[in-house]
């Protein structure tokens, strides 16, 4: 619910070229009908059009994107602050990331049997981290969730389960979902 609310109230900067790491189906749903998607995933036998590391950059094309979708990828790198900054690469001159990361949240055991699951954050870490690669005026952050669906989430309800006040309801002391949206 809170991915998809940050994406729709940030769809305008999802054109040109997008870069979605995992699968297309954001940049599908939600960048301009013209755009160009390319998938990246570090697996080479993957049918991606881009095989690379966020960590270290290698496979990552530089300046290249004109938006780039990050959600929930940052906290399962072992290394956050080198992605963000691949990423920051990666984008053209006035291009921008879109990125969501998990604060209060169970592991996610699919990517820690698989590669890890490394971090959470708060609103004011995912500004700090960001910070490190762009420019602090560059830089909007949004936290989403509270007590009630911070303890939905933990106990496996979906979204579907409560009242679409219960959700929008933002209470900062607990953020289930940071998202930010940072420009080159």
């Amino acid at each position: 619910h809170y991915i998809e609310r940050f994406l729709e109230a940030n769809r305008a900067v999802l054109r040109g070229r997008i870069l979605e790491v995992g699968d297309s189906r954001y940049a599908t749903r939600w960048g301009a009908p013209d755009s160009i998607v390319d998938v990246l995933d570090p697996d080479p036998a993957s049918a991606a059009a881009v095989h690379g590391d966020l960590v270290t950059g290698v496979g990552v094309p530089i300046e290249r994107y004109d938006a780039i979708i990050l959600t929930q990828v940052l906290h399962v790198l072992p290394d956050m602050a080198a992605a963000v900054g691949h990423v920051r690469a990666a984008l053209r001159p006035g291009g921008t990331v879109l990125a969501s990361l998990p604060g209060i949240s169970q592991v996610s055991r699919y990517d820690m049997d698989r590669w890890g699951d490394y971090w959470r954050v708060t609103d004011r870490g995912a500004r700090r981290l960001f910070e490190g690669a762009f420019a602090a005026g560059d830089i909007d952050v949004a936290a989403y969730g509270n007590v009630l669906t911070a303890v939905a989430a933990l106990a496996g309800l979906s979204a579907e389960e409560l009242r679409p006040e219960e959700l929008d309801h933002v209470d900062p002391d607990y953020q289930v979902l940071v998202c930010v949206r940072a420009t080159r």
